[in-house]
């Protein structure tokens, strides 16, 4: 048994230390101003490691770099899903968003309220909520045998109220099937065709909001803008 673990550890070690030496090598080739090259490890790393935030926003820099403005939102999308807390990944997406004539806190929103309500990933809302419902199930149990602790547990039921609904509107959130407009131009037709007329052009780096599908094309709606039409998929990339 104690070969095996040491056997494991030499394995966990060296392969912290090869993906440790290609983020170094990534980063270089960034730091050298070879943003495609850099993009291409970037992803080839991603691959071994899907749901490390600054892989994503990495490769988000790469893009914003390379003028794809549509692209780079998804990613710093992605990154700031996976770490709402960091404040270079809410900064970036923001300046993204900025680019494409998007707001990334909505309007009459402050700020300090949009950083909080995303302050905590889904998990970790889940988790605490789970956490204060034992909680309240334990002062509860005392209540009833005892008599003791009432209002303490009355307490403990409103913060899991309010930690059940702030965890539910956040899962209603996430689970909105959104995309961004990554070509330069996007036209939004009434119909899922070219032989459509065609009602707006909406420009790189706009949000959407995906309704539905229908022969490579996505119904959306432009949430800025309020328009709903019809945008032929290549033109978007999925968030």
């Amino acid at each position: 048994m104690k070969k095996m673990l040491i056997a494991l550890g030499l394995i966990l070690w060296t392969a912290a230390a090869v993906g440790a030496a290609d983020i170094q090598s990534a980063e270089a080739l960034y730091r050298e101003g070879k943003f495609a090259a850099a993009l291409g490890a970037y992803e080839q790393l991603l691959a071994s490691y899907p749901n490390d935030p600054h892989l994503y926003y990495n490769i988000g820099n790469c893009y914003f770099k390379m003028g794809s403005t549509g692209l780079a939102v998804a990613n710093y999308y992605r990154a700031f899903r996976l770490a709402p807390r960091d404040a270079d990944i809410r900064h970036n997406l923001t300046l993204a968003l900025q680019n494409g004539g998007e707001r990334f806190v909505p309007a009459g929103m402050p700020e300090v309220l949009h950083k909080f309500f995303f302050g905590l990933r889904t998990d970790e809302l889940k988790g605490l909520m789970l956490l204060a419902l034992w909680f309240f199930c334990s002062l509860a149990s005392i209540w009833l045998i005892k008599r003791r602790l009432g209002r303490a547990a009355v307490g403990a039921l409103v913060i899991v109220t309010v930690l059940a609904v702030w965890y539910a509107w956040r899962s209603k959130i996430e689970k909105t099937p959104l995309a961004v407009v990554a070509a330069p131009v996007a036209e939004l037709r009434s119909g899922p065709g070219s032989n459509f007329p065609a009602s707006a052009n909406v420009a790189q780096g706009h949000l959407l909001l995906l309704q539905d599908s229908k022969d490579n094309w996505h119904d959306v709606v432009v949430k800025s803008e309020g328009l709903q039409g019809w945008i032929q998929a290549e033109a978007l990339e999925k968030i």
